[in-house]
């Protein structure tokens, strides 16, 4: 059954545009909202970003397949096991494990993998960002044990989908995917960047509709920061104080989603983890990918992965987030369902 939009499109762009009006009235609701269903709870990914290859060749990407000066890189899997031991060593219990659409990382390779991962960690979960997929490799996956998929539609406006990329990939073909995803039974995640070069406001506005329609259980925004070797490399970075508009503003009209506030939030604010949770979000994902790993898979311009952003300064996060009134978790930290918590709406 399809959910029921709770906003029209109209009422969106007024919002945004009209954003000063409402701003501290929606983060006061939206954190009202997540704390309700979720809590003073933060949840935690270790995020392991298992390859910098890919055949796509999105513009505003640094690890686009035309980027020449990438230093490409994959993981073996003795590698992304180990990064699974220290992560749950240090209270992690989800794994993210996040790269480029890469051949090398077929389905028979992930599906003993993800098998692999849960021997070891039976009380964890397993969540994949590895790009379209087809039908058949995402149900085998799931099958293998796989519980989320991350896949950011990036913007649900056609027009503008074809200013951010080659005309071979398109955006029926990423909704295709993400229905799917959701069909098979994955806690599916998707989200768009905020600010990337020719977004509009009614293209915004999209974006929200497209996600009443898919009803995700994950949302992910953050905004757009450029890249020295792509095609936008001269455009501005986005907006950080609309990111967190857009956070509460998508809180409140999904009060049970997963939200993360973003590394690219955290890259262009040093306060942006504390933000985007006071904005609505209850989730972060720090780095816990081999050093050497993080400092090649650069989406975009300076991607934050030291500090708070990396596992190994996880008592430094504590600290900050207990700060302004929330704890960190070691739970692996499921959607809940609507209704299985009181709302107060």
């Amino acid at each position: 059954m399809a959910r029921k939009k709770l906003l029209d499109k109209n009422s969106i762009i007024e919002l945004i545009e009209h954003r000063s009006e409402y701003r501290v009235d929606l983060q006061k609701k939206a954190r009202a909202l997540c704390d309700d269903c979720y809590g003073k709870k933060i949840f935690l990914r270790a995020l392991i970003e298992v390859t910098n290859c890919c055949v796509r060749n999105c513009y505003y990407c640094g690890i686009r397949a035309q980027n020449s000066f990438a230093q490409r890189y994959r993981l073996t899997d003795e590698e992304i096991l180990e990064c699974c031991n220290k992560s749950n060593a240090l209270g992690f219990k989800t794994f993210v494990l996040q790269g480029g659409e890469d051949a090398a990382f077929s389905e028979e390779r992930v599906c003993e993998l993800i098998e692999k991962i849960k021997i070891a960690h039976p009380d964890c979960a397993v969540t994949l960002s590895l790009g379209e997929r087809p039908y058949k490799t995402f149900r085998a996956w799931k099958e293998a044990g796989a519980d989320r998929y991350l896949l950011r539609h990036e913007t649900a406006s056609p027009k503008h989908y074809e200013c951010l990329h080659p005309k071979e990939q398109k955006l029926s073909a990423r909704k295709e995917c993400l229905f799917n995803l959701k069909s098979l039974g994955f806690q599916t995640g998707s989200g768009f960047m905020v600010g990337s070069p020719f977004q509009t406001v009614q293209n915004l506005a999209d974006d929200i509709m497209f996600l009443q329609d898919l009803n995700p259980q994950m949302i992910g925004i953050g905004p757009f920061i450029p890249h020295r070797d792509t095609p936008f490399a001269h455009f501005a970075a986005g907006s950080t104080e609309l990111t967190l508009f857009l956070i509460s503003l998508l809180r409140t009209i999904f009060p049970n989603a997963l939200i993360p506030a973003t590394t690219a939030l955290a890259t262009l604010s040093s306060t942006g983890h504390e933000d985007g949770i006071l904005s609505g979000a209850n989730v972060i994902m720090p780095n816990v990918s081999p050093l050497y790993a993080r400092q090649k898979y650069e989406l975009y311009n300076n991607k934050k992965y030291d500090g708070d952003e990396a596992a190994e300064n996880l008592a430094l996060l504590k600290n900050k987030i207990s700060g302004i009134g929330y704890e960190i978790v070691s739970e692996a930290g499921n959607y809940i369902p609507p209704d299985k918590y009181r709302s107060v709406r």
